[in-house]
Formats: C-alpha cells, structure tokens, sequence
C-alpha cells in the first residue's frame, strides 16, 4: 500500500493531514466526564463527509457524535439535537429532547451532553459531553499556477504555508528538479518535496488544465506566468473562453462563480493582450475580467516581494467573497 494514502489512524494524523489538505473535517473531544464513560477526559476522534479516525468509545454515543459532526459540516442539525450550544451537565434526556432545534453556525464551537443509558443503547451509567470543532467548512482557495520561474517558486513559499488547494503546472521537467526528493522513485506522491496541498504537473499543453479546473465550481484562482508569452496569450484565451461558454444560459453549468484570471505583466504586455483580445472579439466587459499587472501593488521587484503582492490579492479577494 502506498503509505502516503494511507488512512490516518489517531486523531493528531487526521488532523494534520486534513487541515493541510484543506478537507472539511470535525473535530469532537470529550470535554467533560461524570461517572463511568467508554473513553477518558479529552478523548477526541475526527469525522469528515466520508470518513472516521480514532474511537470515542464507539456504540450508540459514536454513532450520534459522527451524525452530528456531519449535520454541522451540511450546515443543519437533526431535529433530536439540541439548539443549545453549551448544555448543563446536568442536562436530562427528556429535557434535551424538548427543546427545539435550529441550524447550529459552523464557525461556532457546538457541544452536546451524552447521557449514557437506554437512549444510546449504552451500560456504562455516566455522562460525557463532546465538544465539536469545525475546520475548512468553507473551502480552500483553490489555484492553478502556470509556469514555475523564479516568482512562481517563491509563490510557493508562501503558499505552502497557507489552506489551499494547488495545482502547478510546467511544461519543463528540469524546472521541477530543485524540487526532487530521489529521482529514481516512481512513486509521485513522493517524487517532490512539497506539501501534500501542492501538486507539480509536467504538461506539453498546460491549456488542456484550464477547463477542467473552471468547471468544478466554487472559487478559482488562475496564476498565468510561463517563460512564453505566446503560451501566456493562450492560456489566458482559454480561461476566457470557459468563462464565457459557463456564463450562458443554455449551459448547463452556468452556475459557475467567474475564476480570478491573473497573468504576470508589464503595463506594456498588458495594453498588448487586451487589445489583441478585443481585435479577436472578446467583449469589453470578458476582457476586463482579466486582472493584468496581477498583485496588489506594494511595490518591489524582487521575486518574493512579487509573490507577497500576489498571495495579498488571492487573499483580499477570496476572503471578502466568502465573508
């Protein structure tokens, strides 16, 4: 079995493989115990749409804590669960049951009191309450970067340390090799020493990653820096091109959100491209779409102070989408 895919095992492996990854995950720990209970004080266990690591004791008090850290991550809770956020220990399960329920915030802390008897099909006679931990119930930046020179590498710097999902692709191979861990593996989840979240793609036709990268939905970040402008005019054609075959009525996918489209550029290279593309009949208002200089403009040159300018405008503008 190919390590890297391994399932996580305790709750700290899924947590960081998860938070890394940016997958929208619960945590629920055992914050309080009274009497006898199947796992200890600050146990804690992590839930995510499919799966499951660690234990909190299992049976009928597993069973409703996974339940419930799935309602949060949908955004809705059962109509059995509380709207309390913080129960009284002492809580009954009768008095639990007469309270009616309401959407719980995903951003909040939720906690829920467990008494262990024949509601839950459980012996042990005491209570526990669960704290439950919402993590990247909104989803990550996701980005696609063409091209890896000098800027694009220190982007990654800054990326790697950031929740996001990221896509990196060159059509030279020698441009990766910085990043070779043993060039002899053929195994490409550890062919590069990079995050998990970053992933590396040697590609003839990067135009062939566009589409497909639009057509998921949800916030887009598209990062065009190649060494070629030709391939940079084409890629940023491509992207356009999605926009504007998603946003019509008859397609089927015209819910699509508009991707960030950036390319890296001198005013000069700019004028240039937008006029080309409005002599080639993209309308005024597609070609504005396109944000050429890309990054905030805080001045410097350098490689990094580049990337810092662009990781800035990712941000501002992913945040106040989702705010």
């Amino acid at each position: 079995m190919n390590e890297s895919l391994a399932p996580p095992v305790v709750w700290y492996e899924g947590l960081a493989r998860y938070q890394q990854r940016g997958i929208a995950h619960v945590l629920a720990t055992v914050v309080a115990v009274n009497g006898s209970a199947p796992r200890a004080l600050q146990a804690k266990m992590i839930v995510t749409q499919d799966s499951i690591v660690d234990t909190l004791g299992g049976g009928g008090l597993e069973h409703d804590v996974v339940n419930t850290a799935r309602q949060l991550l949908n955004g809705e809770m059962a109509a059995t669960v509380s709207k309390e956020v913080k129960p009284k220990v002492a809580e009954t399960d009768s008095e639990s049951a007469s309270v009616p329920s309401k959407a719980v915030r995903r951003d909040a802390v939720y906690t829920k009191h467990y008494p262990l008897g024949a509601k839950l099909a459980q012996c042990c006679g005491g209570s526990v309450t669960v704290m439950f931990e919402c993590f990247n119930v909104t989803p990550p930046m996701s980005v696609l970067v063409f091209g890896a020179g000098h800027v694009a590498s220190a982007l990654m710097t800054i990326l790697a340390e950031l929740p996001c999902q990221v896509d990196w692709v060159d059509s030279r191979p020698e441009m990766f090799k910085r990043y070779l861990v043993d060039e002899s593996t053929t195994n490409p989840s550890t062919l590069y020493n990079l995050p998990a979240h970053i992933r590396p793609h040697i590609d003839d036709e990067p135009v062939d990653f566009v589409r497909p990268f639009i057509e998921q939905g949800g916030q887009r970040f598209i990062l065009v820096m190649t060494h070629d402008h030709s391939v940079d005019f084409e890629l940023v054609r491509a992207a356009l091109d999605t926009i504007s075959d998603t946003s019509s009525p008859h397609d089927k996918r015209s819910d699509i959100s508009a991707p960030y489209i950036g390319c890296i550029a001198s005013a000069t290279k700019a004028k240039r491209f937008k006029d080309r593309l409005m002599q080639r009949g993209y309308s005024e208002q597609l070609v504005n779409q396109l944000v050429m200089p890309i990054g905030l403009q805080i001045g410097g040159k350098e490689p990094m102070a580049v990337a810092v300018s662009i990781v800035a405008q990712l941000l501002q503008q992913y945040h106040q989408a989702i705010s």
